[in-house]
């Protein structure tokens, strides 16, 4: 029997994930609270993290498409309800 070999993970990488998933929760957050403050960080982060790529590339993905969603949906949500922007 061979095995496939185990592919060491960088230091980068597990940060990586750890950025994409804090983009992903400050990105959902910002549509409660002043969504031109926090969701640009949230996505600046989030491309970090897909920059970065390794293991979490496909989490990282998500987080900018979740950003970019929540973005849209949080001027919208703040517009309507004529909460403040920033």
């Amino acid at each position: 029997m061979s095995t496939a070999p185990y592919r060491q993970s960088r230091p980068a990488e597990t940060v990586a994930g750890f950025l994409a998933a804090a983009a992903i929760f400050v990105s959902l957050a910002g549509v409660a609270y002043r969504p031109l403050r926090l969701i640009p960080f949230a996505i600046l982060l989030s491309l970090i993290a897909a920059g970065i790529g390794g293991r979490a590339e496909r989490l990282a993905t998500y987080a900018v498409a979740i950003g970019a969603a929540c973005f849209a949906i949080g001027l919208a949500v703040a517009v309507i309800t004529s909460h403040p922007l920033w």
